[in-house]
């Protein structure tokens, strides 16, 4: 964080001199600041007066005026949190711009795109187009700091994303999800490409460079695109005449200036109590699909007069795995390399005579290193990865890859000693064992609780009148998380989002652009967790105003796309895409959509977004897959509204027996507000469910909240079929829903 670029907190103080010296708060870099003190107007005829371009500051808030009517004054945003007051305007500092109009850092790339196209022009054989995707050398989801290479070179901080840059353009390909947000933060280098919406804008990266004018060049550093895009990719480039090349040095990571280093982390045992199955089990899993696999059949003996033959050079004796999150679950072992997923960088071999961790040495601890030789897994170094797959370091046999391994290691054994094979560690991940069943529950009542008691904060707090942004109400809440037993951290950076923000489905709050949370629009607070014994992700949609008709229409929808999810038994064999409409269809009834997933599998102790499985593809739901239900709502540029909660599939008893009918059981244990819920927009089915689950959330977390009055209170009121109206400022009419349940 550049001391002039951003903005920082101090209590409020009586000092009166001019310069002030403030500590930042201990999880960012100290600042000193050494001009005059900025004072707040105490009047709107008085803003003119303190209104300074460029500067960035935060102030005492004196409580003369509230922070809304200073927003309205037109000079500058307000926020404050707990005391604290940060006043923002238009400026450009330390290279970032300050956008008053949205409060929002977008970063001059302009330097940064000379300098990479000067790069492409350098190489060997020109380039045309460079790609820099979101993934790190592992296809992760979320990615070390020093793998950031497109954030770096676009501004935009979304976790998904893939950069296109030419001589004459830079192009953000992004789904549904990031449209609001890279509007917001690419700056004028930069054009938008939305993923997914209609015409010729909406195709995806590699269908737009397959139109491009015939014989170009494109580079991309094969670590970061995985093997079947990059085949996807030549075959359509080489249709059109051009060709795809991979410059031996990533052209980002020459231009980077004070790259991050790389992590360090310790690994450590995930031990057996939550993950229910030795690691060893696993390996031998593992070894036993090899087995299971199939001779290459294009491959053909030269010794033979029979070009059926099959021999060791052409059958599968081993995998190379380079997902973290599957590493780490074959082994029990865990790490912190990655912001919000507990893994660490490395490459597993398994072959069916020995195993090969390829990992940085540093990171092992003589602990870790006993519990691998048990298990007869043999360490090397990270960097050694490479030389034993260009070498054929395990001997005779052809290595199976998946679809999504990094392109790289597919040069590096070059086709005559690969073969391309379904993810089967993706699919036996995503298989919970009833140990991981029983922590998954564990964690989310902890959870669940945390939650309760930061609601119950909030809503004192908004009772109050005081005014809480939507950064610092996040901040809140992972406090109380941090409370919790086993809690490790975050599973993703919390979105807390209300107004304009709550349409924006991956919005994440910072001290800069936070909003204060409001009594006209519906709060969305999308929030999850890392316990050893599960990952947790929930989302619940509140509102401490009087909604609208509108929003209470809306958010009743989703309900009932909800509920019906939730509630739906089916057949063994049925798709998540076959489910799909459940959600969906009082939406549709009126026009009306969502264009992310329902739904995506969890990962136990590991990353939030888990495969194969989802509400979005065809893989048929099996019992002990994880599963999120997020049907949602969003009207771009005023408010939006979701419900998530998390499922596992069981099998269930049906009236007429039989063995074969799947339904989900649900671990998510937070009350779901009735506030803007139209009581005749449901069915008695979905009033009874809506009465029980609340009823069930208040039975399961009363033992956990004995000790916290407000909270029990909080929880009894929300969770009563027929309360008083929340609590809202003076002169805000609230709702209770009054409902004939029975």
């Amino acid at each position: 964080m550049s001391p002039l670029g951003l903005p920082f907190f101090r209590k409020a103080s009586t000092d009166s001199h001019n310069t002030i010296t403030s500590q930042e708060s201990a999880s960012s870099t100290s600042l000193v600041l050494s001009t005059p003190r900025t004072e707040l107007p105490t009047s709107p005829s008085q803003a003119s007066l303190h209104t300074t371009a460029g500067t960035v500051d935060s102030i005492p808030y004196s409580g003369r005026i509230s922070p809304t009517a200073y927003n309205q004054l037109g000079f500058g945003k307000v926020v404050s949190d707990g005391g604290y007051l940060s006043v923002h305007t238009l400026g450009v500092l330390n290279g970032k711009q300050l956008d008053a109009s949205t409060n929002v850092i977008r970063t001059d790339t302009t330097q940064r795109l000379t300098e990479l196209r000067q790069g492409m022009k350098q190489e060997p054989e020109p380039l045309d187009y460079y790609i820099v995707p979101s993934e790190d050398a592992h296809q992760s989801e979320y990615v070390a700091a020093i793998d950031k290479r497109r954030e770096f070179i676009s501004g935009f901080t979304g976790s998904q994303g893939t950069a296109v840059i030419s001589h004459s353009e830079a192009l953000l390909f992004v789904d549904s999800r990031y449209y609001s947000q890279a509007d917001k933060q690419l700056d004028q280098n930069w054009k938008i490409r939305k993923v997914g919406s209609p015409g010729q804008d909406g195709r995806d990266w590699v269908q737009w460079l397959s139109d491009r004018p015939k014989g170009i060049i494109v580079g991309v550093d094969s670590r970061l695109i995985a093997h079947e895009t990059a085949s996807q990719l030549t075959t359509a480039l080489q249709a059109n005449g051009s060709r795809l090349k991979f410059p031996r040095l990533n052209l980002i990571d020459v231009i980077w200036k004070n790259r991050p280093p790389k992590p360090f982390g310790q690994i450590y045992i995930h031990e057996e109590k939550y993950a229910g199955k030795p690691a060893n089990e696993k390996i031998d899993a593992v070894r036993a699909w090899i087995k299971q696999q199939k001779p290459h059949p294009s491959y053909r003996s030269q010794s033979s007069n029979s070009p059926n033959k099959v021999t060791m050079a052409n059958t599968p004796t081993a995998t190379i795995i380079a997902s973290l999150p599957n590493v780490a679950w074959i082994l029990n072992l865990r790490g912190s390399d990655l912001p919000f997923t507990p893994v660490f960088h490395a490459y597993l071999f398994v072959s069916l005579a020995a195993a090969v961790l390829f990992v940085d040495r540093k990171k092992v601890s003589s602990e870790v290193e006993r519990y691998l030789k048990e298990m007869n897994v043999v360490l090397r170094d990270y960097g050694d990865v490479f030389t034993f797959l260009r070498t054929g370091g395990w001997g005779a046999g052809r290595v199976l890859i998946e679809p999504k391994t990094p392109y790289v290691i597919s040069l590096m054994l070059s086709s005559p000693r690969y073969i391309l094979a379904p993810a089967y560690c993706d699919e036996m991940k995503a298989l919970k064992t009833e140990t991981e069943i029983q922590g998954f529950r564990e964690a989310y009542l902890r959870d669940g609780a945390a939650m309760v008691r930061w609601f119950a904060w909030l809503d004192e707090k908004m009772a109050k009148g005081e005014p809480v942004s939507e950064w610092g109400a996040s901040q809140k809440l992972t406090e109380y998380k941090r409370l919790n037993e086993q809690f490790v951290g975050l599973a993703y950076e919390n979105i807390s989002a209300t107004g304009p923000n709550g349409a924006i489905p991956h919005y994440t709050p910072t001290r800069t652009n936070a909003l204060l949370i409001d009594t006209r629009t519906p709060y969305v607070i999308d929030s999850g967790g890392q316990y050893f014994d599960g990952t947790c992700d929930t989302t619940r949609t509140v509102h401490y105003g009087d909604p609208t008709d509108e929003q209470m229409e809306a958010y009743t929808k989703v309900l009932k796309g909800h509920i019906a999810l939730d509630s739906v038994i089916f057949p063994e064999g049925t798709t998540g895409a076959q489910l799909d409409v459940l959600a969906r269809k009082a939406l549709w009834k009126d026009g009306m959509n969502y264009l992310h997933s329902s739904g995506h599998g969890v990962g136990s102790f590991l990353n939030v977004h888990e495969g194969p499985h989802g509400f979005s593809n065809h893989v048929p739901l099996q019992p002990g897959h994880v599963i999120t239900n997020e049907p949602g709502y969003y009207k771009d540029g005023e408010w939006g509204v979701r419900l998530e909660s998390a499922m596992v599939v069981r099998k269930v008893q049906t009236k007429f027996g039989g063995e074969n009918w799947l339904g989900f059981e649900r671990f998510t244990q937070v009350p779901i507000q009735t506030k803007m819920i139209k009581p005749d927009m449901l069915t008695k089915d979905e009033k009874k469910w809506l009465k029980l689950h609340n009823q069930n959330v208040r039975l399961a977390l009363t033992p956990l909240l004995m000790e916290d009055k407000r909270a029990l209170k909080w929880l009894k009121r929300e969770t009563t079929r027929e309360g008083p109206a929340p609590t809202v400022p003076t002169g805000v009419q609230g709702r209770a829903l009054k409902v004939e349940w029975d």
